[in-house]
């Protein structure tokens, strides 16, 4: 068995985080490739290394003085190697003038960033006794900085094949001509995956300060239940309306292997934590994996009689959207209705170019703006030929006073989707938790 493991900026952030993944890993003779993210923060009020380093970049590029917040960067090493016992065979002094040389020659915003999982990369290979790749040589991007996933997968197979454990930093990678490039925040997590894709891991565990995912938001629901067992699709429903504990693009480099990802906690290690799988025969506690949503949509309402027999009306009325490049969230329709939903900071500065396109396209009968509404998923396998799911939704939300302004289902029966007002947000969620979750009718 070979595993991949991620730790993220919390499991990194000091020295004491360190030896807790150091113990994690030495504990499973399988974790044998790991990726590891830049120190997090030690405290709510302290800053990521990451941030650090973004300044410090401004700085040089406006050709301020920058050494002593790279210093303070510098600082925050010394003292993960100082407690780990490495000082007396690890200095990056030598990497820091390096770093400070690029800055001054102004190698860019990427290369500042990607330092911080560069220099955690070095501290954990020492650590562990483990051989350090630089992930600028196995990662690649093409000269417009679009990921390729084909050439990187090869080039990180080649590397990989010959060495039986090995640190390959998180977050970044390289360009033809040799800059780097990084992906976007939250990417060690792709790199993980990409590990694991090129080496066929049997696992991809994904180390965190959780220990998964929860059916609901804690912000809104007190201590919700946890999700054991998730499918990618479910997975990416749920991502998609904002619940997040890993990078939702991390998710294709292991589906296309049918590689499993186990999301863990760093400070929880005996927790099973989450698994992440393509299909499961394992049944849901709950008829519903998870329920998730965001505010800050407004609705465009089209009324035109005989619509259904026009051809090509939803079309043209979608051609008013993507014109004016405004991405569609949900387009529930009727016979002779049809709603689009869109984000609406995204929108509001172009409605009315986009009421004129529409009326100039289609002539509609009707046409009306609704704004301050909120979009929630109810995302879960269990809910797949169960009777009555829907109407349990609307018995919930009734019985709070919460009117249901949409409601959407897939025809994977995998999810529904709801619209509600912005200020009723939270009672829905709440009362759907409660249907489904605590009562469990």
């Amino acid at each position: 068995m070979k595993k991949v493991v991620k730790f993220g900026g919390s499991s990194l952030a000091d020295a004491a985080q360190f030896i807790k993944v150091g113990q994690i890993i030495r504990s499973d003779e399988t974790r044998a490739y790991v990726v590891p993210s830049a120190p997090g923060k030690r405290s709510a009020s302290d800053t990521k290394v990451t941030d650090m380093l973004y300044r410090t970049y401004a700085l040089a590029e406006a050709e301020e003085d920058f050494d002593s917040a790279l210093s303070a960067i510098k600082a925050r090493y010394d003292e993960i190697i100082r407690g780990l016992g490495l000082a007396e065979s690890l200095n990056l002094s030598d990497e820091f003038e390096v770093i400070r040389e690029n800055f001054r020659n102004k190698a860019g915003k990427d290369y500042a960033a990607s330092r911080g999982e560069y220099l955690n990369g070095i501290i954990m290979a020492h650590y562990l006794d483990y051989e350090f790749i630089d992930a600028a040589t196995v990662i690649a991007f093409d000269a417009e900085g679009n990921f390729d996933a084909e050439r990187t997968n090869q080039l990180m197979r080649n590397k990989l094949r010959d060495l039986p454990r090995a640190v390959i930093p998180g977050f970044y990678g390289a360009k033809p001509d040799g800059s780097v490039q990084t992906f976007s925040r939250g990417g060690s997590d792709i790199t993980g995956a990409i590990v694991a894709r090129a080496i066929h891991a049997d696992v991809y565990e994904n180390w965190t300060d959780v220990s998964g995912f929860l059916v609901a938001d804690p912000r809104i629901i007190d201590r919700p239940a946890q999700i054991d067992t998730i499918t990618y699709t479910e997975l990416r429903e749920l991502a998609y309306m904002g619940a997040s504990v890993l990078h939702e693009d991390s998710i294709f480099p292991v589906r296309k292997e049918g590689i499993p990802i186990n999301i863990r906690n760093t400070n929880k290690p005996e927790d099973s934590g989450t698994w992440i799988v393509e299909s499961t025969a394992r049944k849901s506690r709950f008829t519903i994996t998870g329920v998730a949503g965001k505010r800050g949509f407004c609705c465009v309402n089209i009324l035109k009689d005989m619509m259904n027999s026009e051809v090509g009306f939803m079309r043209k009325v979608l051609q008013a959207f993507e014109d004016q490049n405004i991405s569609i969230e949900h387009v529930p329709s009727g016979i002779d209705t049809m709603t689009v939903f869109v984000q609406q900071d995204e929108f509001i500065d172009k409605e009315q170019s986009v009421v004129s396109e529409i009326h100039r396209l289609v002539k509609p009968d009707l046409l009306e703006i609704e704004s301050d509404l909120a979009l929630i998923a109810v995302v879960g396998r269990g809910m797949k030929r169960q009777r009555g799911t829907a109407a349990r939704i609307f018995s919930a939300l009734a019985h709070v006073n919460v009117n249901c302004r949409m409601i959407d289902q897939g025809s994977s029966e995998l999810n529904i989707i709801i619209g509600v007002e912005n200020r009723d947000f939270e009672k829905a969620i709440r009362a759907i938790y409660d249907i489904f979750v605590v009562t469990q009718l």
